[in-house]
């Protein structure tokens, strides 16, 4: 092993790692299986690709390729050499708007490659759901499609040319031609039969290899026979594709029908058509979607338990308008609805994509599991395959949301596997899912490949001649047989190396509750199946995930890294548990955003694991000095609140200052906020009697940091509250929500300080007052970590329930009207908590309403509570700011800036000079201009 890594460093200096931290974050991808290899090199350009593969040739190891990651099939895992092609081979390298070609780098993301194509009008036709993630490389794998793939076809249909490494070490052009691989064409002319009878008998005949693009009717392309073969033939080092232009304008078609399988007899009349897509949707996940994010995610729909989403295409709206009404008259829906592009539509799209998160999770909540994830059959056949699927389901006691492709006869759907109890029934499952496909004239997978899912049952599907085909093929183009070892062709079993049996339970133990995953850490992280859209640029989408992998792009620091490594925890493969060296290293730079709850369609929260799995590796042990100082800031502040004037002075003598902050764990390059006179010391000798408000009573609630910092952010609260028609009532004394002690991990503490907050809270949920938080960050505690800490306590699905934004209230407030903003620019920073727990809908109606003009900033500010204060943590807090917040302070140095939270507020201000408002005081302010910047 040692002289392996050795030699690989040679030929990669400075890219190749096998920690048994980098292990685990690609010992899986998007499949069931854990296939831990023994290193893992990132290369930054071909020649070095070319060394690795002669270190793998001479050593005589297993090398697999990898691109995103995103492979449901285990097409991307392997024991040997693991080669990551994303992280720097990710360039288009020429774009010929002449000619509509690309030629593109293996790792170039799908979404990098249409944002080149699209100032020339043109685009990459095949789109799957993952495109912001998945990389040309893989879709070359494994023949991608997604829903456009009806109009455009698969990925194969869409290559010109392969720059080409085979296992042997050849490295040739493959285009049209037989020529660059000896003895192919006797082997073609050998098989012709099988060629024509077996193979490409409909378009999403995915499984095997596609040879009948070898054919001579076919132009015996060799580039298209190499598209699907999951990187057991050769690697990508570079490729030619053709590009399409774009449809100038578009319509939604929603058609609904009682159930998927008359959703899927409408098909075949809706193809004569010519749409751009045809998407079958189950009713089951909209209804998870409204679960986890709430109704206001979901657009009208029409009438139905199924949905087809129909897209039509034109020179213009009136054009894609008419051709739509041409798609509801040969629909025969049960009823229907026709949206032009804008946000509903896209917000469908959206649910469409997220599609193979949110049926992670069947109806009933159990967790489902991908394994026959794509099966295909011609569309002709789609409606009777569906009906004999949903009686095979019955016989397994299987269940699961059906989602897919159906306008070309594809099927995707995630079944609650026994994988955790009863394994053994994998096995039976998937060969009668087998012989029932293959009994329609399907193939088993219809565009993510074979991989280890299912290349065990091609012989259900294929002739021995066949199988025996694509063993000859691979051994003319990988003689040693070291290419993606296990897949298609001597594969490994369909139940061997699955990842969810090896791991074993967690059981919460005091700190939280884990409550929709049984109360089990361990089904928690496995809500992780490895889709990869936290490595994803969100910035236009208006999401926050992954902040840290964005400044890093490594996958140790994406959400699904860390779900990796915590899952390897769960293995027992990490000595330490949840001490271990490896687990430190993965949460060390989470921000704790949240951002992956809302964000994530798993619904997974890698933030309440840190804080978990802080708990239980510090509980009642010592406990890094950032923990004392930031992890208790409130009781801090408090001290501080008593004299705030010579704390201050104190603080601002610089070499002090700095000495205080290396003593606390924090880094020297911050500066500390300061510290005002206590809002609770202030309102005792300004407060006005109470009034009785036109609208009823309202609790505003001002918590530790308002009180210690941001007085005047409280008063304007109250003010604006008032003015509404409010009666105000402001909480006594300083209440604190635990914040730090939950960020920190000091869950004992943080309960005790929350069951202090019920008390003083719950008599006001049970009268119906609203409670108003002033913090964000706060205001999310008792939205989110209040009932996952303290769930068995009926106070706190109370007080969650009766705790709104300032801006939730206003917005509900019928008859209020915002004040006049009209010209006023604003730059709105949503707090990341907010977003995750509350979201930021209510502040933008608010303030469009007012007429102000509004930006809304995406991303994390990048300070993140005590995260961006501490130690070894600055350099990425920083670069966090510039994906986002600075650039866009710079962008618009008059604008006044719009943060609720203290630490965006905060973040601003130490980096880019600027002073923020809270909507409070913006509301509050009679003319508004920024703070000048300070030098």
């Amino acid at each position: 092993m040692s002289d392996l890594v050795r030699r690989l460093e040679r030929a990669v200096p400075g890219g190749v790692d096998a920690s048994s931290r980098r292990l685990a974050e690609y010992s899986s991808d998007a499949s069931n299986y854990r296939v831990p290899p023994r290193v893992v090199v990132f290369p930054r350009h071909v020649d070095e690709i070319l060394a690795v593969a002669e270190v793998a040739r001479e050593s005589g190891v297993p090398l697999t390729a990898r691109g995103g990651g995103t492979s449901v099939a285990g097409n991307a895992v392997g024991p040997g050499i693991v080669v990551d092609f994303s992280r720097h081979l990710d360039r288009v390298l020429e774009l010929d708007p002449a000619a509509a070609t690309a030629l593109v780098q293996p790792g170039v993301v799908l979404a990098s490659l249409q944002a080149a194509g699209a100032p020339h009008g043109l685009r990459f036709g095949p789109d799957p759901s993952t495109q912001a993630r998945c990389t040309i490389g893989g879709m070359i794998g494994n023949n991608a499609c997604g829903p456009h793939a009806v109009a455009y076809g698969s990925t194969a249909a869409n290559v010109v040319e392969l720059d080409w490494l085979d296992g042997a070490g050849r490295r040739f052009a493959a285009g049209r031609g037989l020529d660059p691989v000896e003895g192919l064409a006797d082997l073609v002319g050998s098989q012709l039969a099988v060629l024509r009878t077996e193979l490409g008998r409909f378009a999403r005949q995915v499984s095997g290899y596609s040879l009948e693009h070898l054919l001579p009717e076919r132009g015996h392309d060799l580039a298209k026979a190499l598209v699907g073969t999951e990187g057991t033939c050769g690697l990508l080092l570079g490729a030619r594709v053709r590009l399409f232009p774009v449809t100038p304008a578009r319509a939604l078609v929603v058609l609904g029908y009682p159930d998927m399988p008359a959703a899927a007899d409408a098909v075949p009349a809706l193809l004569a058509h010519r749409p751009l897509a045809v998407e079958g949707l189950d009713a089951r996940l909209v209804d998870a979607v409204r679960r986890q994010h709430g109704s206001a995610r979901v657009p009208p729909l029409p009438s139905g338990a199924a949905w087809l989403l129909v897209e039509a295409g034109g020179d213009d709206d009136a054009a894609a308008l008419a051709a739509a009404a041409a798609l509801v008259a040969d629909a025969d829906p049960s009823d229907s609805t026709v949206l032009t592009a804008g946000p509903e539509a896209a917000a469908l799209w959206r649910i469409r994509e997220d599609s193979a998160g949110l049926a992670g999770r069947t109806a009933t909540g159990a967790q489902a599991w991908p394994g026959w994830e794509d099966a295909a059959v011609p569309p002709e056949r789609l409606g009777a395959y569906l009906r004999d699927f949903d009686a095979l389901l019955a016989e397994h006691g299987l269940d699961g949301l059906l989602y897919g492709h159906f306008g070309d006869g594809c099927v995707h759907v995630r079944l609650d596997l026994p994988l955790v109890d009863a394994p053994r029934r994998l096995r039976p499952f998937l060969t009668d899912a087998a012989r029932l496909v293959a009994a329609h004239g399907g193939s088993l997978s219809g565009e993510h490949g074979d991989g280890r899912a299912r290349g065990e049952l091609l012989p259900l599907m294929y002739s021995p001649a066949a199988i025996g085909l694509f063993e000859r093929f691979k051994g003319l183009l990988d003689p040693p047989g070291l290419l993606n070892p296990g897949v298609v062709v001597r594969p490994a079993p369909v139940d061997a190396d699955l990842r969810r049996p090896a791991a074993r339970p967690l059981p919460a133990a005091g700190g939280f509750a884990f409550a929709a995953d049984g109360g089990d850490l361990t089904t928690a992280v496995h809500r992780c199946v490895g889709v990869g859209k936290c490595r994803a640029d969100l910035s236009s989408s208006g999401e926050f995930m992954c902040p840290s992998y964005l400044a890093t792009r490594d996958e140790k620091d994406s959400t699904r890294g860390r779900a990796r490594v915590l899952q390897e925890l769960a293995a027992g493969s990490l000595p330490g548990g949840f001490g271990a060296a490896e687990v430190r290293e993965s949460l060390d730079l989470c921000l704790s955003c949240k951002a992956c709850r809302s964000d994530c369609p798993t619904g997974i929260d890698i933030a309440t694991y840190k804080a978990g799995v802080l708990y239980r590796s510090y509980r009642r042990r010592l406990r890094p000095r950032s923990h004392y100082l930031l992890g208790r800031l409130p009781a801090w502040a408090r001290l501080a609140g008593r004299a705030p004037r010579l704390v201050n002075a104190v603080l601002s003598v610089r070499p002090l200052r700095r000495a205080l902050l290396r003593l606390g764990g924090l880094d020297p390059r911050r500066d500390l906020p300061r510290f005002a006179s206590p809002f609770h010391r202030q309102h005792r000798r300004r407060a006005a009697p109470a009034t009785a408000g036109r609208r009823g009573p309202v609790l505003v609630w001002v918590d530790s940091f308002t009180n210690a910092f941001a007085p005047d952010v409280a008063h304007a609260v109250i003010r604006v509250l008032t003015d509404a028609g409010y009666a105000v009532t402001v909480s006594a004394g300083d209440i604190c929500c635990a914040l730090t002690w939950i960020s920190t991990g000091q869950l004992d503490q943080a309960k005790a300080r929350l069951r202090r907050l019920l008390a003083a809270f719950e008599p006001y949920a049970r009268a119906g007052t609203p409670i108003v938080g002033v913090e964000p960050s706060c205001t999310a505690v008792l939205r989110s970590d209040l009932v996952e800490l303290l769930g068995d306590d009926p106070r706190s699905h109370a007080v969650e329930a009766a705790t709104h934004t300032l801006a939730e209230l206003l917005d509900d407030a019928a008859g209020w009207t915002p004040p006049d903003l009209t010209g006023a620019t604003v730059v709105a920073q949503p707090h990341c908590h907010q977003h995750a727990t509350a979201g930021n809908d209510a502040d933008l109606r608010v303030l469009r309403r007012s007429g102000a003009e509004v930006t809304t900033i995406t991303g994390c500010c990048g300070l993140a509570g005590n995260f961006g204060m501490e130690a070894g943590h600055y350099d990425v807090s920083v670069a966090v700011a510039e994906n986002g917040l600075v650039p866009a302070l710079r962008a618009d140095p008059d604008a006044v800036l719009l943060a609720d939270g203290f630490s965006c507020r905060t973040q601003a201000e130490q980096l880019a000079g600027r002073r923020g408002v809270h909507l409070a005081e913006l509301f509050g302010q009679r003319r508004l201009r920024t703070a000048p910047r300070r030098r």
